[in-house]
């Protein structure tokens, strides 16, 4: 899906909408059948790029994969894995970073893996550099290529002790894919425990492994011989319910969002009523909504769970131009996260980036030259553009700019948002947006 997006703004969105399972917990999950030796059911999945471009991984590997896309569910029959052949892995080359995390489970089912040049939104460093050190440290051998990365496990693969120097999210998966079935005790010291680290780690022990989680960051796995396959509702994605909120509050809207669960967003909520926002916590989701008067200024430090996630921080900063005062935005997670501010500046937005680290600490950044804060003055009314999709979430961030703008913007590539946001154009005509889409001209 991709084309020319046409957004006439200054409409306040309103109405209700679903939010299935979690983008960056689905995906794991997937490749988390690979380690079974029976099939897998997941549910609450939701219909997006990402879950696409692994499943045909998963296909190309002799998986069965079933997808009904109207329930949300999965079925993954993983009895005949077999190696793919490089050519058909080579053509996903650039689509996704997920391939990484399939080096684990392939080195155990067949004592080789080989993936592609890695993809994903470029949004900062994002080295594989732990996940190569990581398998490196279980005994596999690593060989790069001028296509991608050949990985063998001649020995096969042994428990040891890893000690990540940042939290990673991706590192923290990768030793869990891996440690569930190496011979032996791992402890992963200073892991990531954000929510869908703790959904995969549900998925692996209904699977058989045995995973102790200590307050301290440290995670234990002991490897056992043997897993199974797995019945799992995925949790909600708190990303997703999170990018609509703030779309609510900078368009002075009321969005019901079904499928949000509070428990994950605690975080995320303090801060939106801080801002001037409010919500209603039912039992079937979050009603979010702007409660009239002046939005307020806030210091902000996006940090790992249980911190601001950083994936909320660019919707929230649209929000941010809309209230009255200076705010504030520390980011800690991402180098490279405030290139979307560009557009928004665009658009009339007061926004100054810094190198220096704005807030109550400093962090890994601040001396590494990297513009990783930002001053926000507002209240700034937004006018509309011709914007250009750079990632992810800072294509959504855009789009909710589009939206709360006056005035009609052109919004180009689009597709990039289908790889997180499910059905996102439903999704607007259901909030009454009046945005429409044409072919590029």
């Amino acid at each position: 899906m991709d084309g020319l997006l046409t957004v006439e703004g200054g409409t306040p969105l309103t109405g209700e909408i679903v939010v299935r399972g979690a983008k960056n917990f689905v995906s794991k999950a997937m490749v988390a059948a690979l380690l079974g030796e029976t099939p897998s059911h997941l549910s609450n999945v939701p219909v997006i790029r990402d879950v696409d471009v692994v499943a045909d991984l998963l296909r190309l590997h002799g998986v069965t994969v079933d997808h009904d896309r109207d329930d949300g569910v999965l079925h993954l029959d993983p009895s005949d894995v077999e190696s793919a052949h490089v050519a058909d892995i080579d053509a996903y080359a650039g689509s996704s970073r997920i391939p990484i995390l399939f080096c684990g489970p392939l080195l155990h089912r067949l004592g080789e893996a080989f993936i592609p040049d890695l993809g994903g939104c470029r949004i900062g460093d994002r080295p594989i550099n732990y996940h190569l050190d990581i398998l490196r440290n279980f005994g596999a051998v690593v060989d790069k290529g001028s296509q991608g990365i050949q990985l063998s496990a001649p020995r096969g693969l042994v428990g040891t002790r890893i000690e990540l120097p940042y939290p990673s999210v991706g590192a923290t998966e990768q030793t869990l894919l891996t440690a569930v079935r190496a011979t032996g005790l791992t402890e992963l010291v200073g892991a990531a425990i954000e929510p869908e680290i703790t959904d995969l780690i549900a998925v692996l022990q209904k699977m058989g492994a045995i995973i102790s989680v200590d307050t301290d960051r440290t995670i234990r796995i002991e490897g056992v011989d043997r897993l199974v396959g797995y019945r799992h509702t995925s949790l909600a994605d708190r990303i997703e319910a999170g990018s609509w909120a703030s779309a609510a509050l900078a368009t002075r809207g009321d969005v019901v969002v079904r499928g949000a669960s509070q428990p994950e967003m605690m975080t995320f909520l303090n801060t939106f009523r801080k801002v001037g926002g409010e919500f209603d916590v039912r039992d079937d989701g979050i009603r979010f909504w702007h409660r009239g008067g002046e939005l307020r200024p806030i210091v902000l430090e996006t940090d790992v769970h249980p911190g601001f996630m950083t994936d909320w921080q660019q919707p929230l900063v649209v929000a941010l131009t809309q209230a009255t005062g200076l705010s504030i935005v520390h980011e800690t997670v991402y180098e490279n996260r405030f290139g979307f501010t560009d557009a928004l500046r665009g658009m009339g937005a007061k926004i100054q980036i810094y190198r220096e680290c704005l807030g109550g600490l400093s962090c890994r950044f601040g001396r590494r030259n990297f513009f990783h804060s930002a001053v926000v003055s507002g209240p700034t009314p937004l006018h509309a553009a011709d914007i250009e999709v750079p990632d992810l979430r800072g294509g959504f961030s855009h789009l909710i700019a589009a939206l709360a703008a006056e005035g009609t913007s052109r919004v180009r590539g689009i597709s990039i948002i289908n790889r997180g946001y499910e059905n996102f154009l439903g999704k607007l005509e259901a909030l009454s947006a009046k945005a429409s889409m044409g072919a590029l001209v």
